[in-house]
């Protein structure tokens, strides 16, 4: 199940190359997600969570914004099975929400 939903980005990294010889190609995005409660207590505030897409080409079509950061951005996630937990959230896709130009 694919939904669309405004997260803000905390950083972006990029990472490629090549592990016990395999390649790996990759661009995380750590967007802000609620500190959920569990069982062990009560919680506050807001983490981050990394979310990866799977080509760190995606980096350079961010590379101008610089430390821009955090950044509201319009993404799409998808619901997946996984055997871990039953379901896991990925990350589609993801581009910045346009910034209104300041009138002169």
């Amino acid at each position: 199940m694919r939904f669309n939903s405004q997260v803000t980005v905390h950083g972006i990294k990029e990472s490629k190359g090549t592990f016990e010889g395999k390649p790996f190609s990759s661009t995380t995005f750590h967007a802000e997600v609620d500190l959920k409660e569990n069982g062990a207590g009560r919680s506050l505030g807001r983490v981050t969570r990394p979310f990866k897409i799977n080509d760190a080409a995606e980096f350079d079509k961010w590379a101008h914004l610089g430390n821009a950061f955090p950044i509201q951005c319009d993404a799409v996630f998808e619901m997946e099975a996984s055997r871990e937990d039953g379901t896991r959230l990925v990350l589609v896709e993801i581009k910045p929400v346009a910034r209104a130009k300041a009138a002169a």
